[in-house]
C-alpha cells in the first residue's frame, strides 16, 4: 500500500538532491539508489484565490473652491476631500496548497531512471515526464493601478505673482485670470491669430501644454478627482456545504472590509457540494483494491461555488475539489517497466489524474 508519512526526514533528504529547472518553477527528483528509490510528495488540498477588483475614486478639494463660482462660474466645485469604492469584478480560482497530513512515499524500486517532477511548494506534477508549461500552476500577477494626474505635477502653470501673494483671495483672483489668459492664447492659435503661428507638431505641442496649465489651475477651484483600481485577494479552502456565509463587506468608504465589519455590504459565498470522489471499480463493479506501494492520486469531487452581493449573484461555477474526493493508487512498477514504463501528468490543484501514457524508449 501507498505508504503515508508524517516525518519530513525523508523530505528532507529528498530536497537535498533536487535539482531545480524552469526558472525556479518545478523541480526534478530521480528515483535512485542513494534515496532507496523512494520519492516522497504531498498531495494537494484544493483552495480557492478569490481576486476582488474594486473601483476606488479619490476627491480633493481645491484650496480656492470658495471662489469657483465668482471667478469662473463653476457652481458645483468639490469642497472636502473624500473616496469612494465601487465592486467592479470577482474572478476565482482554484490552486493546490501541499497537504502536510497527506504525505506519500512513492517506491519506484529499480527506477530505470524514473523521476518525478514537483513545484516549489511540492506538489507533484508529472513522473518521468517534464512538467509542461501548462501544468505548473501559476500566481496571478498583481494588477497595475491606474496612472493618475496631480495639480502639483504642473506647478509651471503658476505664474509667479500668484506664489507669493499672502491673500487666499487674491491669489484666487491671479489664478482666476492666468485660466482667461490661456484660454485667450488657446483661442488665437486655434483660430490663427497668434502673432507668431508654428507649424504642425509645435502647434500641437503649444495647444497640449496650455491644456495641462489650465487644468492645472481649475484644479484649485474645482477640485481634483482620480479613479484607480485596486485588487484584493482572498483565500478561501471549502470544506463542506455552505449557504451564504460572509465571505467579506465592501464599504463605500474603506473598500474590501472583514465579514464582521458590519459598514459595509456583505459578500456570501455558498458552496454546493454536487459530487463526491468514489474509488474506482473493476469490471464486476467493485471497488478496486490499492496496489502495493501505490502511486497515489486523488480523485476529486465537485462543488459549485457561488458569488452574491447586492441581491445578485456575481460568479458561479464548479470546481474539482481534493477534499471532497478520495485518494487511490496505481501499481508503481507502470512506472519502472524496461519496455514500455509510463508517464503520468497531475492537476496541481487537486492532485488528480491529467494524462497518463507510455513513453517513448529511445533504441
Amino acid at each position: 500500500m501507498g505508504m503515508k508519512l508524517n516525518c519530513i526526514c525523508m523530505a528532507a533528504a529528498m530536497l537535498a538532491c533536487a535539482t531545480a529547472s524552469q526558472a525556479q518553477q518545478t523541480q526534478k527528483f530521480t528515483a535512485a539508489k542513494h534515496n532507496e528509490y523512494g520519492l516522497v510528495y504531498s498531495l494537494p488540498t484544493t483552495h480557492l484565490r478569490i481576486e476582488v477588483e474594486m473601483e476606488r475614486t479619490i476627491s480633493k478639494a481645491g484650496p480656492y473652491y470658495q471662489y469657483a463660482q465668482r471667478y469662473l462660474s463653476v457652481n458645483k466645485p468639490i469642497v472636502e476631500d473624500s473616496q469612494s469604492w465601487k465592486l467592479k469584478s470577482v474572478s476565482v480560482t482554484a490552486y493546490g496548497v501541499p497537504d502536510e497530513e497527506n504525505r506519500y512515499l512513492m517506491q519506484l524500486k529499480g527506477g530505470n531512471g524514473a523521476f518525478l517532477m514537483m513545484t516549489e511548494d511540492g506538489l507533484p506534477l508529472s513522473i518521468n515526464r517534464e512538467a509542461v508549461e501548462e501544468n505548473v500552476p501559476k500566481r496571478p500577477a498583481k494588477k497595475k493601478s491606474e496612472p493618475t494626474i496631480t495639480a502639483e505635477d504642473l506647478v509651471m502653470a503658476l505664474p509667479g505673482e500668484l506664489l507669493v501673494s499672502e491673500s487666499t483671495a487674491k491669489r484666487a483672483q491671479i489664478a482666476a485670470q492666468q485660466i482667461y489668459k490661456i484660454r485667450e492664447s488657446r483661442t488665437a492659435f486655434a483660430t490663427g491669430e497668434a502673432d507668431q503661428m508654428p507649424d504642425g507638431e509645435a502647434l500641437k505641442l503649444i495647444m497640449a501644454q496650455l491644456d495641462e496649465q489650465e487644468r492645472a489651475l481649475m484644479a484649485l477651484f474645482c477640485g481634483r478627482e482620480r479613479t484607480e483600481t485596486v485588487t484584493k485577494v482572498i483565500d478561501y479552502c471549502p470544506t463542506e456545504d455552505v449557504d451564504r456565509e460572509v465571505l467579506f463587506r465592501v464599504s463605500d468608504y474603506d473598500g474590501v472590509v472583514k465579514s464582521d465589519n458590519l459598514g459595509g455590504e456583505p459578500v456570501y459565498i455558498s458552496v454546493e457540494i454536487t459530487r463526491q470522489g468514489e474509488l474506482p471499480v473493476d469490471e464486476k463493479g467493485e471497488a478496486k483494491k490499492l496496489p502495493k506501494n501505490a502511486v497515489m492520486y486523488n480523485i476529486p469531487g465537485q462543488a459549485r461555488v457561488t458569488l452574491r452581493y447586492d441581491g445578485h449573484d456575481i460568479f458561479s461555477k464548479e470546481f474539482d475539489v481534493s477534499q471532497f474526493g478520495i485518494d487511490f493508487g496505481l501499481d508503481p512498477s507502470m512506472f519502472t517497466n524496461k519496455k514500455t514504463p509510463n508517464y503520468l501528468l497531475f492537476y496541481p490543484e487537486t492532485g488528480a489524474i491529467k494524462e497518463i501514457g507510455t513513453v517513448t524508449v529511445q533504441q
